[in-house]
């Protein structure tokens, strides 16, 4: 794989139930980069982290964002710490929501980046959507439970940019 003189990013995930978040930390990942490599987390991996198994398989999200024109590259991601992917793949950066930012788990991703002479860039987490939300909201619907909260409206990299303007 040879990306001489393009800037290569890594935008680790699980991509359960594809929504604006996940394309928003896509889309400005891909500003930073030159060569888009999106690592999509196994089912046995997203179990063993979160105790739950995504509802959409792992080949079914590989192939969400392979459809995406702003994604050089998908690779199945099975990795506890970034470092192993870092050994495969070579990149130049790696992108995280900043939920990640003085974590522990952030603290000991960018050790492990810093090691390998990569950098970390975080991104504004998407307020007011998760799959995990998405995820209960399907359970309850497909349970019968008529009552649905209504969402709050999504804010986008255009709406947040006109916000900081």
């Amino acid at each position: 794989m040879a990306h001489e003189g393009k800037v290569v990013g890594f935008a680790p995930g699980v991509f359960d139930v594809f929504h604006m978040g996940h394309l928003n930390i896509l889309l400005r990942a891909k500003e930073h980069c030159d060569y888009l490599i999106v690592g999509v987390v196994t089912d046995e991996r997203v179990e063993a982290v979160k105790g739950k198994t995504p509802m959409m398989p792992l080949d079914e999200r590989r192939e969400l964002v392979a459809a995406l024109d702003l994604v050089d590259e998908v690779v199945v991601d099975d990795s506890v710490d970034k470092a192993e992917m870092w050994e495969k793949l070579h990149f130049d950066v790696i992108f995280k929501g900043d939920d990640w930012r003085g974590t522990p788990k952030g603290d000991q991703l960018e050790a492990g980046m810093t090691a390998v002479g990569a950098k970390v860039v975080y991104f504004p987490y998407t307020q007011h959507v998760s799959s995990t939300r998405l995820r209960d909201l399907i359970n309850k619907a497909n349970a019968g439970e008529t009552r649905v909260a209504e969402s709050p409206e999504v804010e986008t990299p255009q709406t947040e940019q006109a916000v900081r303007d």
